[in-house]
């Protein structure tokens, strides 16, 4: 929305956070980012402003929702709302700007706004510093899994291999009665063959010893609460004991103050997962696809992406006994992600075969891989020093 209200030679006011999530956090945008560095780090771009200013709370306005993954064309179309308003509110902001065929500047904008003027408030910047080097001093390098195994996530994706008939039904259940998740019935066999589901803890505990891991490895688990507790995260701390969750790393007087705060705890976990030796995510959402943009953009960090339509094969071959683990389960699971690991590489086109506007849902995400245009030899382009 940066990049729109430049096109548009718009005031920008402070976003509105969504409060109807699963998670119900009251937090708002300056409890998460640190809003005057926000303000001051654009003011060449685009003038923000904290709030609607009073002398404007009551003229008309056009409620818009902008469509997705458009051009500087339509926004610049789009400035005929002014003859008739003087405020558009928007109301949806997710893919509002297409990934690719943008003139460089407004690209590089889009890189300024996330990695240099977005920085989180102090009391989390603070605390997620301080977390990092608890863990380094506990052993070092450390693996952080984002771990999308969690209530919600299996209720919207409604992805049910492994979990009791109980526990699918409570899922459907949620489902069905989340008034803003569109899709209600959803087969959860051809939602895992399509690989739309995250990685079941035990299917992470596969995974990573395939790829050579030790069962020492320090594993941060940047997760809410873990769907079954114990009982379902026991498949993965069985085989990697070594799991640390905020809750180990901080005090409790530390973790005090973002209770009930979902988006705080995840900023932390962000923090974390950026700053990892390994970053393992196990469902492309997009505090994922962040990350991995964010890590691309300090040097290209290493992130293994699992491969997890092509993995479902692999892990039903375990289950029937046509393959077992060993030299041939690693051999296997290290081949087909040897080009999935954050190298250097410009961001996915569309999908073969896929025409008109749906192309563009198939497009890897500008978020999840800024290059080239974000990533050059010289950072002080992007006026980050």
């Amino acid at each position: 929305m940066v990049a729109v209200a430049h096109i548009m030679n718009a005031t920008l006011v402070i976003p509105q956070l969504d409060k109807r999530s699963f998670w119900k956090d009251s937090s708002v945008f300056s409890d998460i980012f640190d809003e005057l560095h926000f303000i001051k780090s654009l003011k060449g771009d685009v003038r923000i402003v904290k709030e609607l200013p009073n002398i404007l709370e009551g003229v008309p306005r056009a409620r818009k929702h902008f469509t997705s993954w458009s051009g500087v064309g339509y926004y610049e179309e789009m400035t005929r709302l002014w003859d008739d308003y003087q405020v558009i509110h928007v109301a949806k902001s997710d893919s509002r700007l297409a990934n690719n065929d943008l003139p460089l500047d407004i690209q590089r904008l889009r890189c300024r706004a996330m990695y240099h003027a977005l920085r989180f408030s102090p009391p989390i910047e603070n605390l997620g510093k301080r977390l990092v080097d608890r863990l380094r001093s506990q052993g070092g390098r450390y693996i952080a899994l984002h771990l999308r195994y969690e209530k919600d996530m299996l209720s919207f994706t409604g992805c049910a291999y492994g979990l009791t008939n109980a526990e699918s039904e409570e899922l459907r259940i949620l489902r069905e009665n989340t008034n803003y998740w569109k899709v209600k019935k959803i087969n959860s066999t051809e939602q895992r063959i399509g690989g739309f589901c995250p990685l079941t803890p035990k299917e992470v505990g596969v995974f990573l010893h395939a790829l050579g891991y030790p069962p020492s490895t320090p594993i941060y688990i940047a997760a809410g609460e873990i769907y079954g507790g114990n009982t379902h995260l026991w498949e993965l701390s069985s085989r990697f004991p070594n799991l640390i969750f905020k809750e180990s790393l901080a005090t409790p007087e530390e973790l005090k103050a973002f209770a009930n705060h979902a988006s705080q705890t995840a900023a932390l976990d962000y923090i974390i997962c950026v700053e990892s030796d390994v970053f393992v995510p196990t469902y492309s959402g997009n505090m994922a696809r962040a990350v991995e943009g964010h890590r691309r953009f300090l040097g290209h960090r290493k992130t293994i992406n699992p491969d997890r339509k092509g993995l479902v094969g692999i892990f039903d071959m375990l289950e029937t006994g046509e393959l077992e683990e060993g030299k041939e389960l690693s051999h296997m699971v290290q081949r087909m992600h040897k080009n999935r690991q954050g190298a250097p590489r410009k961001r996915h086109g569309s999908l073969p075969g896929v025409k008109g506007r749906a192309r563009f849902r198939t497009e890897e995400s500008f978020y999840e891989n800024p290059y080239p245009e974000c990533i050059c030899g010289s950072r002080s382009k992007l006026g980050i020093t």
